[in-house]
């Protein structure tokens, strides 16, 4: 059954295919079109820099009206991301639009690892040593960074994703 959701996810798909921004990919799988994994990999120059980042993506048939429930698959030290992986940023919540199409939540997120809003915290901690210990808060990031290559799948979920294509 083609829907008008089924049919964006497979626009949006195509276009991460054939036009892939830097540093993200993702792909539904392949039993269902509205489940999807992503691979975001931190941005250079930052200490997220060098990891790899495994994310679930869900949509309802509401997309694009309805925002994706977007969690981080992978264990992360980040203000805006709870510990269960859910993200707290703006466009998955109050700001979406449906002009948003997977290349542009995933490139959101990947701005927001090193571009936190610590106003908006999602884990109290994360956002205390941000503020007011960075030496300590990059330690930490460094350490999500070097273990996001040792959980279990990690090598397995960038080729999955098909990582390769956006870099």
């Amino acid at each position: 059954m083609s829907t008008p959701a089924r049919k964006r996810l497979m626009r949006d798909f195509r276009r991460l295919q054939t036009d892939p921004p830097a540093g993200i990919s993702g792909c539904p799988r392949e039993d269902n079109i509205l489940l999807w994994n992503a691979v975001i990999f931190g941005p250079d120059d930052t200490p997220w820099d060098g990891g790899t980042f495994r994310l679930t993506i869900t949509f309802s048939e509401d997309y694009p009206n309805k925002a994706p429930v977007v969690r981080f698959v992978s264990r992360m030290f980040h203000p805006n991301i709870y510990n269960d992986g859910a993200i707290c940023l703006d466009i998955l919540q109050n700001q979406w639009s449906p002009v948003y199409d997977i290349a542009a939540v995933l490139t959101s997120i990947q701005s927001l690892l090193n571009d936190p809003n610590p106003n908006s915290p999602a884990n109290s901690e994360a956002a205390r040593l941000f503020a007011e210990n960075m030496g300590e808060y990059v330690r930490r990031v460094r350490e999500v960074v070097e273990n996001s290559w040792d959980e279990d799948g990690g090598a397995s979920a960038v080729d999955a994703a098909g990582a390769g294509a956006g870099n």
